[in-house]
């Protein structure tokens, strides 16, 4: 009997559905000589440190660095009833075919079940990048041995295992740290988390110590033989910053004067056919940057909604993927999937008419395939009467999307004029739309549309080059610099994407451009979420995220090796070479505990000689209602559940309890702050902060 092990369960049955195994049974599918099974993801996760040592349950600085000497694996609360499956089914089997993702991450899932339950039967690889009936035939055909793979797996632990360490360790470490300077919340420190975090902390200081800066624009009205037009005055470089910005407003007046009412020269006049491809289809980070951007939506709320869109209304592709190309195989369904699309929606009826569904975008390109395609709608028919709102939202924009692939290109005349006049140079461009092509079918967000430059959608003139032009009429624009803009979650998802480019080295950030970055689809969101829930981030207003004051004290007392998107790259790096069989395994463990080791040294010899940046923090009073009543809720929660647990957990070693000489806890009551005794309920002995 041959085992395919997937790694979700809609995986599994197309893969069945291939292979004529297509008779349910529980947590798999069978056929002749075949049975198909899956993973809910990853059923094992890394276990926690008490699990290892006693000792390590209470958050000491004299335990750490806790570095396991054998690792372990548990079983997730929801992974135990298909675990049991997998291990069962593994009795029977005399080959496995690993059929997970085609990544690092999915061969890991697979791997450390097998290892898990000691299969040491024969293992293949299936290797997909789409889940269409041609793409799986291809790939069934073209099995792989296990060994080829199985070093994708050893570059998964060693990611897995450097998180570990680094996430347990110095969260631990700036968390007690944090407590002993009188901050209650929890210091948490990850490979991405953190320079996601000084992502925002950089962009807010640069808010708060942006210093505006005044400039002058000049706008003159051209008068022709064929019509009149406004250009903008170009200042000489003598009389320009480095943006090409006049900076000094007597030389702008002065420029007024000079030319009002004078005659100049038309020195260009180019006119250009512009032919704008459709925007590809979705991938989740864009998804969410459009839905914040549009609808101000969360980006955990983004991937919830697209997760039901796919799993509950079978409307559409897997949402969580990186890609926003198609495999060329599937180009034969484009008429299927639009037909469905206009049975779902009669109001969408006539685009559909209108699409060419065998136009071919640049969208189908199998070379740019990653494990999974973009997300598109699927050929089932949707009640679109039965979706919620933020559902219609997102399935229309990803439709639309979809649709735009079978329109041609947006057309339009793209003018530029130059002209010099007293010897002042002014330029003036317009844009005139000849063929709406595929915003027919995506259009233009209303929000965009009116922000875009009313003179670039001027419609010029017909001019030569050397035709005569007479200036009626010049203003004065006084204007300011602007800061950047605080960031959204749409817009820090896309910053985590493209952090490669803060990055000096080009070897690095190369590393961070061919990896998207730092954090992935499935895990941005996620990050932004426990950064929000920790309060090292707040909600200003409905869109803006500003971080707190314990978050830049963190960001500030953690070295640049831990805050700088570079360690990631080095780090991807490294785990590619493990990967490639060039580097092993225990050599990245062995370097990460020598850095780690040091990292907490530095830490304990800060606490020896008295210094601590998490004094006297001050309050952050930015989050919204709904965020401070959910926090309050978390709160509440946890402290139903186990304050006494994270109180006591938070010790001082170097302060004694006089009465057993256990160390002390600084503890919070109704009355104010205290120290207790960490053996409490054993002994009770208090003692006032001061």
């Amino acid at each position: 009997m041959i085992l395919y092990l997937c790694e979700k369960p809609s995986q599994g049955r197309d893969i069945g559905r291939v292979l004529g195994a297509t008779a349910r049974r529980e947590g798999y599918v069978e056929g002749s000589g075949v049975r198909v099974t899956w993973c809910i993801g990853h059923l094992l996760e890394m276990t926690e440190p008490d699990r290892y040592k006693p000792e390590w349950k209470q958050w000491r600085l004299d335990t750490l660095p806790m570095t396991p000497d054998v690792w372990k694996l548990e079983l997730t609360k929801r992974g135990g009833k298909q675990f049991k499956v997998i291990k069962e089914l593994l009795k029977g089997a005399s080959e496995v075919v690993l059929a997970t993702d085609a990544d690092r991450e999915g061969e890991t899932i697979g791997r450390e079940v097998l290892e898990r339950c000691r299969y040491r039967g024969k293992v293949s690889r299936l290797w997909l990048s789409a889940l269409d009936d041609a793409s799986i035939r291809k790939a069934l055909s073209a099995l792989r041995p296990g060994q080829q793979t199985e070093p994708l797996y050893q570059a998964g632990l060693g990611r897995a295992r450097a998180d570990w360490l680094v996430g347990m360790n110095l969260t631990r470490a700036y968390t007690i740290i944090g407590r002993q300077g009188g901050y209650d919340g929890v210091l948490s420190v990850g490979r991405v988390q953190t320079p996601t975090l000084k992502l925002v902390v950089d962009r807010d200081r640069q808010i708060e110590n942006f210093k505006p800066v005044d400039y002058f624009d000049v706008t003159a009205l051209h008068r022709v033989a064929s019509g009149a037009f406004n250009a903008k005055w170009i200042p000489q470089k003598q009389h320009a910053d480095d943006e090409g910005r006049c900076l000094d407003r007597a030389v702008a007046e002065s420029v007024i004067q000079k030319v009002q009412g004078q005659v100049g020269k038309v020195t260009k006049a180019e006119t250009k056919r512009v032919k704008e491809p459709p925007p590809l289809p979705l991938e989740l980070s864009t998804l969410q940057q459009e839905a914040s951007r549009r609808w101000s939506m969360s980006a955990k709320k983004t991937l919830e909604v697209a997760q039901s869109l796919y799993e509950k209304r079978k409307a559409v592709t897997y949402p969580r993927t990186d890609c926003r190309f198609l495999p060329t195989e599937q180009f034969k369904d484009a008429s299927k999937v639009l037909q469905a699309m206009a049975a779902s929606d009669p109001s969408i009826t006539s685009l559909v008419q209108n699409a060419n569904p065998k136009l071919r975008s640049k969208a189908w390109n199998d070379k740019k395939i990653t494990a999974h395609h973009a997300i598109i709608p699927t050929a089932a028919k949707v009640k679109i009467e039965s979706l919620s709102r933020e559902e219609s939202l997102l399935y229309d924009l990803i439709r639309r999307h979809y649709l735009a692939q079978f329109f041609p290109p947006f057309e339009y005349d793209a003018t530029i004029i130059d002209t010099l006049v007293c010897e002042e140079a002014f330029r003036a461009t317009g844009r005139v739309e000849k063929a709406p092509g595929w915003k027919q079918a995506l259009g233009q967000p209303q929000k965009e549309a009116k922000s875009t430059d009313n003179e670039d959608l001027q419609s010029l003139p017909s001019v030569q080059v050397g035709e005569d032009v007479r200036i009626e009429k010049a203003e004065l624009t006084a204007k300011q610099t602007k800061p950047p803009n605080r960031y959204t979650e749409g817009t820090l998802i896309q910053a985590m994407k493209s952090v490669g480019k803060l990055v000096e080295d080009p070897r690095l950030r190369k590393i961070l451009r061919e990896t998207s970055g730092i954090g992935t689809e499935a895990t941005r969101a996620s990050i932004i979420e426990t950064l929000l829930k920790r309060q090292l981030l707040a909600n200003e207003g409905k869109k803006h995220l500003i971080s707190s004051p314990a978050a830049r004290a963190l960001v500030d007392a953690l070295p640049h090796s831990v805050t700088d998107p570079a360690t990631t790259a080095v780090w991807e790096q490294t785990l590619d070479d493990i990967a490639n069989g060039s580097s092993s395994l225990d050599e990245f463990l062995g370097k990460s505990e020598l850095w780690l080791n040091k990292l907490i040294g530095n830490v304990k010899k800060r606490q020896e000689m008295g210094i601590n940046p998490f004094h006297n923090l001050p309050e952050l009073a930015i989050a919204t209602r709904s965020r401070r009543l959910s926090s309050r809720r978390a709160a509440g929660a946890g402290a139903r559940r186990g304050s006494r647990k994270a109180n006591a957990a938070m010790v001082d070693p170097s302060r004694a309890c006089t009465q057993c000489g256990s160390a002390m806890v600084r503890r919070k009551s109704k009355h104010g702050e205290f120290w207790g005794c960490s053996a409490y309920p054993k002994c009770r002995h208090t003692m006032p902060i001061a």
